[in-house]
């Protein structure tokens, strides 16, 4: 586990407060959307299928800020779209900054090396570069060419300035244990990004492909094969432990969906991030009428197949912070990916 020290820190100091405050739930982390539109077609992706109008909208800075500041989260994801075409993204992110949350910022990068001079490097904020695969395989996840190659130069340029830079890569039954190794391999030894993030392929009902999703079998195989011969240990993934064991089969956890709730142009979104059973206007709102307990695999056939990060990473987190040996090893980890 590869999260700096200090971001280690403050979510294990907010994580004991709400022990403390007795809260059931609460948000480790907010997915916002402040746009749908996206620069790319990608055929694993449902979000550009939205209508045209609804493409052209923008959320108000204020309105972005303020979602994430009501959620009470420390962390917060900017996706999309892409939410570099957003016209005030550099605004929203240094409000957010300036209120100490950490801040990732998704992009393909397409934009990035035009709209770097926006940003300034803080140890609260990382630009997180979507990367499924080696040149070939990663352009035609995205359905366009020469996509792999700029968003490689893209972070090569972002490190030079003194940015972080994570990556995020998701996996389908295309891929093989060492499609996996290789781009892992790529990313963390040859470019040197701060962190990776990966995750099986959700089914997204709007998404135009719909035969390459990962199974809970399939994902559980092919993650041990990638995982084997120290492989977690060398890489600087941005899990916990527990996650990854999850990811492997070694447990299993249910959803905790609550945790990593999105708020977009239209509001909080039930139950999560991949499934839209409507809206509501706050996250009390989200936490309190949301009937949590018919979601998850076994209850609602839409997450049979589940077993993506925003889900059930945060139940990894709750489950290593209510054990001391869980606890140590997480720390262990985090010590260990500081020092290279």
């Amino acid at each position: 586990m590869a999260m700096p020290l200090r971001q280690s820190i403050k979510v294990a100091t907010y994580l004991a407060e709400q022990k403390l405050r007795k809260r059931d739930k609460f948000p480790l982390i907010v997915e916002l959307e402040p746009l749908f539109a996206c620069n790319l077609k990608c055929e694993g992706c449902g979000k550009i299928q939205h209508p045209a109008g609804v493409l052209k909208q923008r959320m108000p800075v204020a309105q972005a800020v303020g979602a994430v500041l009501e959620s009470g989260a420390p962390m917060v994801s900017i996706a999309g779209g892409e939410p570099l075409m957003h016209p005030q993204i550099d605004e929203i992110v240094r409000q957010l900054v300036a209120k100490r949350k950490y801040v990732f910022l998704c992009t393909n990068a397409m934009l990035l090396r035009k709209k770097m001079d926006k940003f300034t490097p803080s140890p609260y904020f990382a630009f997180a570069v979507h990367i499924d695969g080696l040149r070939e395989r990663h352009d035609e996840s995205v359905a366009k060419e020469g996509v792999f190659d700029e968003a490689v130069e893209a972070i090569k340029e972002a490190k030079r300035r003194g940015f972080r830079v994570t990556t995020n890569s998701t996996f389908f039954n295309t891929d093989t244990p060492q499609t996996i190794i290789e781009v892992l391999n790529f990313l963390n030894d040859d470019l040197r990004v701060d962190e990776m993030m990966i995750s099986p392929a959700y089914a997204y009902e709007k998404a135009p492909d719909q035969e390459h999703f990962l199974g809970v079998e399939q994902t559980r195989e092919l993650f041990k094969k990638a995982f084997a011969g120290g492989n977690r240990r060398k890489w600087r993934l941005n899990h916990s432990p527990l996650f990854l064991d999850f990811l492997e089969g070694r447990v299993d956890f249910p959803c905790t969906a609550w945790a990593i709730p999105n708020y977009s142009l239209f509001g909080w979104q039930r139950p999560c991030y991949l499934m839209s059973d409507g809206y509501v206007p706050t996250y009390r709102e989200l936490v309190e009428e949301t009937d949590w307990d018919k979601y998850g695999r076994g209850k609602d056939p839409r997450c049979a197949n589940c077993m993506a990060h925003c889900g059930y990473e945060p139940t990894a987190v709750l489950a290593t912070m209510g054990s001391l040996k869980e606890s140590l090893r997480a720390m262990r980890e985090t010590v260990s990916g500081n020092r290279e």
